[in-house]
């Protein structure tokens, strides 16, 4: 059994798109790390999602994932609400931003376990400050809070690397591993 252990739209509709049968069993694990880089953020927490699903599903193979913006030397996650929106947005803005995913694939009684990070850069177009408002309210529940997939989103003018790893989950890069995974 394959089991994805988040909840996320994105990442269900992209793993589908690759053709896998998976269950939906989301994470409780708090998303805290004591980690600073957003590097190590995303692989500590895509593994402590993975493993608290894993240990109720021992036989199963999960796929834990998280997602997180980083510019201008701070960590940008999901705003806390409209107004938080507003103040990720404004910084973002016309600015360039690298997005990182953290990807752990793991097995606990066949004792195997994958992981790693792939980071995207992306530039944002400058926005006139109504522009920006209006979008607060749009993707409270994604990091950055834009959305590159919504083709009434045009925050993001240029993407450098995986546009699936900026929609949330790399699938280039989930392939690789997967396939490394199972030849373990």
């Amino acid at each position: 059994m394959l089991i994805l252990a988040s909840k996320s739209p994105r990442r269900i509709e992209l793993l589908k798109s690759l053709g896998f049968a998976f269950e939906i069993i989301p994470s409780q694990s708090p998303e805290k790390t004591a980690y600073k880089r957003p590097g190590h953020k995303v692989r500590d927490l895509a593994v402590k999602k993975a493993f608290d699903v894993g240990k109720k599903y021992p036989g199963a193979t999960v796929i834990g994932a998280d997602t997180l913006v980083f510019c201008k030397g701070r960590v940008i996650g999901k705003p806390k609400d409209e107004k938080d929106a507003l103040r990720i947005l404004r910084l973002l803005n016309g600015a360039w931003q690298s997005v990182y995913t953290g990807v752990c694939i793991l097995n606990l009684d066949a004792k195997k376990m994958l992981y790693g990070v792939e980071v995207s850069k992306c530039k944002a177009r400058l926005l006139p400050q109504e522009e920006l408002k209006k979008m607060a309210s749009k993707h409270l529940d994604k990091a950055g809070a834009y959305a590159v997939q919504d083709k009434d989103d045009h925050f993001i003018e240029k993407i450098v690397g995986s546009r699936t790893n900026v929609v949330g989950f790399p699938v280039e890069f989930f392939e690789q591993l997967y396939k490394e995974f199972t030849a373990l």
